[in-house]
């Protein structure tokens, strides 16, 4: 899938972000529960999901855009695999493949400094 926006077309590969919160895991959505936000399609596997969504969006969206939380900290983007997830503070937190999981997960307060100090930026180019 081509990346049209920052969140690409579908939102974290079609993956309810509400569930990750609620069950503490990865539910795919479904197209009967579905909306449009930050141009792209965010799709969730309950009409109670995608109302508390729809309250606050921000909850519930992945930290920078949906990419790689491990990469942004390298001042880099890479994709994500919906199972590999982390809630922090509050925020969720996706990454690449399992072993930037464990890399992530081992110094995840250090790498969400770096990332948030290379997210504008990435976000510009």
């Amino acid at each position: 899938a081509v990346n049209t926006t920052f969140f690409g077309n579908l939102a974290i590969e079609g993956y309810d972000p509400v569930a990750y919160f609620t069950e503490n895991k990865p539910v795919e959505g479904s197209k009967k529960h579905q909306i449009q936000w930050m141009n792209a399609n965010w799709r969730f596997s309950s009409a109670a999901n995608l109302a508390l969504f729809k309250e606050n969006p921000e909850k519930y969206a992945p930290q920078y855009g949906g990419y790689c939380a491990y990469a942004v900290s390298q001042n880099s983007v890479a994709g994500i695999k919906p199972e590999l997830f982390t809630i922090h503070d509050g925020k969720l937190y996706l990454n690449y493949n399992l072993s930037i999981n464990k890399k992530w997960r081992q110094d995840r307060d250090q790498y969400i400094i770096d990332a948030n100090r290379h997210w504008p930026q990435l976000l510009a180019k």
